[in-house]
């Protein structure tokens, strides 16, 4: 049995996801970072920084161009895998439990800590898309 073991933060990593063409793998950590890393060399070769928070979950778009990462922080950050540029930034009012993307399409899927209107001690169960073209 053959395993490899990286040290892939100074934290616990929190999630995992392979890119849709297989050529990366991206790690959330408790350290607020999303690592990028080259699935044949098992290196690491892109950092995101920008949220505070531990990284709960992240998602690679159908094209492996994009990756969305959601934490408690109010935002998810939405970046180019090659370049790290921020490509958008959604604002939520509570913290992101989980992202996906659409397997053909840039829409992205997500799930917060939502809270009823009148009852804020019962959750809301909602799910929202990203990404739909204005009308």
């Amino acid at each position: 049995e053959v395993q490899h073991i990286i040290q892939a933060h100074p934290a616990n990593c929190i999630c995992i996801e392979f890119s849709q063409c297989g050529k990366y793998f991206a790690t959330g950590s408790a350290d607020a970072l999303v690592s990028i890393w080259d699935a044949q060399e098992l290196a690491c070769i892109k950092t995101f920084s920008r949220l505070e928070w531990p990284v709960r979950t992240i998602s690679f778009s159908h094209d492996s161009q994009l990756l969305a990462s959601g934490s408690e922080d109010l935002r998810i950050d939405i970046g180019h895998v090659e370049s790290t540029a921020r490509v958008a930034e959604i604002h939520v009012d509570s913290p992101t439990f989980t992202v996906a993307w659409h397997p053909s399409q840039y829409l992205l899927a997500y799930a917060c800590d939502d809270k009823e209107k009148y009852d804020r001690d019962r959750d809301a169960g909602n799910v929202r898309v990203w990404g739909f073209p204005s009308d």
